[in-house]
């Protein structure tokens, strides 16, 4: 409540205190940018007229225009006197909900108040609704939602998620990039009982460290430059359903701690607001990174990993699922053909055979990525062997049992590669070379 009476404010505390109402008051109308940045309201009630000029309104009519300018859906009571109902009427027409009028029937003030609240909740609502139905439709346009498989590989991934899935466990999902991980998420939700609410998605990957708190934790109008609107989090965007933070290992340790701290909290606060905001998510976490051996070194929480982990589920490379690779093949050939209007109906035998041979060391997205480049340059119905131009070094790897020193040492050479994701210090410590020499190697096998 913004008044130059201090009497009408402190008696307006008083009464909408007993209401349980939290109320701010304030004199100089100069720091309404300030409070506004600092914190949200559900009601302003604003006075016509300060000391500048007593009886126009003008003042008023400027503070309620920066008012709305800062956040069209500011609800903003303003306050008159008897002689300033036509003024008020001229405040409705220009963003004002409501007015009231000095002296005020306590009765009367408390259910105008009453009726400002329920219309910011909806406003609120309609907010959040907009934000969750842009998540959504972005996320229903991504193809290949559903886990393809019939290995046993998989099917113990799908034992796990019809275990899991109806409780409210925090999930950490494990395995190489391009395995699928984000499906498994979606399963998991799909399956709960919170499958009716938001599936939310966030890589943690490409936050900054600048906007990790503002895309999780949202932001108010003003807080930093770019911050034009008042922005829910993906946190209050999740609220009652499933939160996905995928490459989680990512994050540094301070960002751990502001997670670890709002998961524990089951809150949290808009940058540049002081207010709390509690949060019901089911949380759900994923990443490629050993993370037992991060907190070993120091590089992950130890407290966050027991947090995210009630639960693991491990994703298999596609290397260890070579019989789901016809289904998974088949599947992206029908939409890619369909997507790009290509009269392509299968794979010869070759090109099958080519494609089980393959290492995969980008999992179901190289498999993915193949099949679309394919079809795009398909010149006849059927994919050949030819039409998939694969990396040699990712050919399928030697007999196990072969004698050929060279062989063998290429193998282990290309084995630690993909086992660290071509990160050529870790592989090079696996095989206990320095990073020059496995360079050598590398070089010597063409790999």
């Amino acid at each position: 409540m913004i008044d130059d009476d201090e009497d009408v404010l402190l008696a307006a505390k008083m009464l909408l205190k007993k209401s349980n109402h939290q109320v701010i008051i304030e004199k100089n109308p100069n720091k309404i940018p300030f409070l506004l940045n600092n914190d949200s309201y559900d009601v302003i009630l604003l006075d016509m007229n300060f000391s500048k000029d007593t009886t126009s309104g003008k003042e008023g009519f400027e503070w309620l225009k920066q008012i709305k300018d800062r956040d069209p859906d500011a609800v903003v009571i303003m306050i008159t006197a008897f002689g300033d109902v036509e003024m008020a009427v001229r405040a409705l027409k220009e963003g004002a909900t409501d007015f009231i009028l000095k002296p005020w029937q306590n009765e009367k003030l408390l259910a105008t108040i009453s009726t400002a609240i329920k219309l910011k909740k909806s406003y609120n609502e309609v907010d959040k609704l907009r934000k969750a139905k842009q998540l959504l439709e972005e996320q229903i346009s991504q193809p290949f939602r559903d886990i393809i498989g019939e290995s046993a590989a998989i099917q113990e991934v799908f034992t796990l998620i019809d275990k899991v899935a109806k409780t409210d466990a925090n999930v950490l999902i494990l395995g190489e990039n391009g395995t699928g991980k984000e499906l498994v998420a979606r399963a998991l939700h799909q399956k709960s009982l919170r499958k009716d609410n938001s599936f939310v998605a966030v890589d943690m990957g490409a936050i900054t460290e600048t906007l990790f708190e503002s895309e999780l934790f949202g932001h108010k109008k003003g807080a930093f430059t770019d911050a034009r609107e008042d922005r829910p989090g993906r946190f209050e965007l999740a609220h009652g359903g499933t939160l996905f933070l995928d490459e989680i290992g990512n994050l540094s340790l301070s960002l751990q701690s502001k997670l670890l701290s709002a998961l524990q909290s089951r809150q949290v606060t808009r940058v540049g607001s002081n207010q709390a905001i509690e949060v019901n998510i089911r949380l759900v976490c994923a990443t490629n990174m050993n993370l037992d051996q991060m907190v070993k070194e120091g590089k992950f929480r130890q407290d966050l990993l027991y947090r995210i982990n009630t639960v693991e589920i491990k994703m298999p490379p596609l290397a260890e699922r070579v019989e789901d690779i016809p289904l998974l093949a088949n599947h992206f050939l029908s939409y890619y053909a369909k997507k790009y209007r290509k009269d392509v109906v299968s794979l010869s035998n070759e090109a099958m055979l080519k494609l089980k041979k393959y290492a995969w060391p980008g999992n179901i997205r190289e498999l993915q990525h193949a099949l679309e480049r394919a079809v795009i340059m398909a010149d006849s119905p059927t994919l050949q062997a030819s039409d998939f131009l694969f990396n040699r070094s990712h050919e399928s790897l030697p007999a196990a049992d072969t004698l050929n020193l060279d062989e063998v040492e290429k193998a282990a050479v290309m084995k630690a590669m993909q086992l660290h994701n071509g990160n050529i210090s870790k592989a090079a410590e696996e095989l206990g070379l320095t990073r020059a020499s496995l360079y050598r190697r590398m070089e010597k096998y063409g790999i």
